[in-house]
C-alpha cells in the first residue's frame, strides 16, 4: 500500500500541480490587498474574506490529496451517480436556495453559502466523459450527439432557471470537447455565424441587413454553383432573413434589463458610466493606472478606496492590474496559458478515452472562465459574473476547480498502471 501510494505521487504531474499552487497564492494574497484594511490587518484573522479563503485553500488541499489516493477508476463508474446527484442539487436549490443578486443559485448553512452550479460543471464533464468513451460512440451518428447534447442541456437549463445567465453559459464551453471528438466544424461555423448575425442585427438596420445577406448569398451562389445548390441557397437566406427579424423581439422579451444594458453598452449603443457600466469602466481605469509595473502591493488606490464592486471576487483582475501591473497581469495570463496547454498535452498522451475526454473538458472550462472573465474586466465582453480560476474569493468555485483538475491529474498517473 505505502509502495503504490510512493509511485503515486512520484508519477503525478508535479508541473501542473505548481501552476495550481502558483494561482492559488495569487489569488489568496490578491483578496486580502482587496479587503485589506489598516485597522483590520490580522492575516489570519477568519472573521475577514482573505481569512476564510484561507481555510477553503486548505480544505481544497485536503481535498486534492484524497481526490490523488482514490482508485481512479471510481470517477468513471460513479459519473453518472454524481451528475445524477447535482441535478437533483440544481432542482434543490430552485425550490430552497437563497437569493442573491437576482440569481436563485446558493445554499445558505450558516454563515457558508455553496453554489452547486459550480460543482454541476464538474458532474457534467464526467458524466459527458463516459458517455464519448464507449466502446461504439461515434459522433457522426445522431444518437451519440443527442445523448451528449442532453447530458449539457439539462444543468444548463435549470442554471438558467436560477436566472444565473454567466454559468449557464459556461456550459456551452463542452461544445469544444464535442469538437475534439469528432463533431463536424460546420457546427461551429454556424455557431459562430448566429452570434454574429446576431450582433449585427443589432447594430445594423435589420431590413438593411437582409439586403446584404441577399447580395452575399447571390453572390456565392453565382461564383460556387457547382457547390451550392439553388434551394439550399434560397432556404438559407429565408432562415437568415427570418432570425435577423427576430432579434429585435428576442432582446426585448427574453432576456431581463440589466443583460440588455451591458450588451448595449458593451457594443457602444449606450453609455451609462455611474450605472451598468460603473463596474467595468472602474475596472478599466484601475487596470490602466497600475501602468507597466504597478503600484505596489496594498497600495492600489482604485482597490483601496472600493471603487469597483466585487474587486475581490468577479473583478479581482483588476486588483492584480491595479498592484502589479502589466508585468504582474501578463504573468497571470501567462500561467493559465501555460496551465492550458499543458492540461491539452497531458490529456493528448492519455490511454483510456475517458481520460482523454476528460482532459478536455477540464481544459475547456478553465479556458472559458478565464476568456470570460478577464475579458469583461477589461471591457471586452458583457459582464456576466464568473469567477477567475483558482484567484477569485469563494469557497464553491475553489473547491469544485481543485476537484475538477486534480480527477484528471489522477487520471494521468493511472495511463502508467495500464502499461
Amino acid at each position: 500500500m505505502e509502495k503504490r501510494e510512493k509511485t503515486i505521487w512520484e508519477n503525478l504531474d508535479w508541473t501542473t500541480v505548481l501552476l495550481y499552487l502558483l494561482l492559488v497564492f495569487i489569488g489568496w494574497i490578491s483578496i486580502y490587498s482587496a479587503v485589506y484594511d489598516e485597522n483590520h490587518s490580522e492575516i489570519f484573522d477568519t472573521t475577514t474574506r482573505y481569512g476564510k479563503q484561507m481555510i477553503w485553500i486548505g480544505v481544497s488541499l485536503l481535498i486534492a490529496t484524497m481526490v490523488i489516493l482514490i482508485d481512479p477508476k471510481f470517477f468513471s463508474q460513479t459519473s453518472y451517480i454524481w451528475y445524477g446527484f447535482f441535478l437533483l442539487m440544481l432542482i434543490a436549490v430552485l425550490a430552497v436556495g437563497t437569493q442573491t443578486k437576482g440569481a436563485k443559485s446558493w445554499f445558505m448553512i450558516g454563515s457558508f453559502a455553496i453554489q452547486p452550479s459550480e460543482f454541476a460543471k464538474l458532474a457534467t464533464a464526467l458524466a459527458l466523459s463516459k458517455v464519448l468513451s464507449g466502446f461504439e460512440v461515434d459522433m457522426k451518428e445522431l444518437k451519440t450527439k443527442f445523448y451528449a447534447i442532453l447530458v449539457i442541456a439539462i444543468p444548463m437549463i435549470l442554471v438558467l432557471l436560477q436566472n444565473d445567465t454567466g454559468s449557464a453559459l459556461v456550459f456551452f464551453t463542452f461544445i469544444f470537447v464535442l469538437f475534439r471528438q469528432g463533431l463536424s466544424s460546420s457546427i461551429l461555423i454556424f455557431g459562430g455565424a448566429i452570434i454574429l448575425l446576431f450582433i449585427l442585427a443589432l447594430l445594423i438596420n435589420k431590413y438593411v441587413l437582409v439586403g446584404i445577406i441577399f447580395v452575399i448569398m447571390l453572390l456565392g451562389y453565382l461564383f460556387l454553383r457547382r457547390k451550392l445548390s439553388f434551394w439550399v441557397t434560397l432556404l438559407a437566406f429565408i432562415l437568415s432573413s427570418i432570425f435577423v427579424l427576430s432579434v429585435d423581439y428576442f432582446f426585448n422579451n427574453a432576456l431581463e434589463s440589466h443583460q440588455k444594458d451591458r450588451i448595449e453598452v458593451l457594443l457602444g449603443q449606450k453609455k451609462d458610466p455611474q450605472g451598468v457600466s460603473y463596474n467595468v469602466n472602474q475596472s478599466k481605469i484601475a487596470i490602466g493606472s497600475g501602468g507597466f509595473l504597478g503600484k505596489g502591493f496594498l497600495k492600489g488606490t482604485q482597490t483601496k478606496y472600493n471603487f469597483v464592486p466585487e474587486q475581490d471576487t468577479d473583478f479581482i483582475f483588476c486588483t492584480i492590474g491595479e498592484e502589479w501591473g502589466f508585468l504582474g497581469s501578463s504573468l497571470v495570463i501567462a500561467i493559465f496559458v501555460i496551465l492550458m496547454v499543458r492540461l491539452i498535452k497531458l490529456a493528448e498522451r492519455q490511454r483510456s478515452a475517458f481520460s482523454q475526454i476528460y482532459g478536455y473538458c477540464v481544459a475547456s472550462i478553465i479556458f472559458v472562465h478565464f476568456t470570460i472573465n478577464i475579458g469583461m474586466t477589461m471591457g471586452l465582453l458583457p459582464v456576466i459574473g464568473i469567477p477567475l480560476p483558482f484567484i477569485s474569493y469563494g469557497g464553491s468555485s475553489l473547491i469544485a476547480f481543485t476537484i475538477l483538475l486534480f480527477i484528471f491529474l489522477r487520471q494521468d498517473v493511472s495511463r502508467l498502471e495500464l502499461v
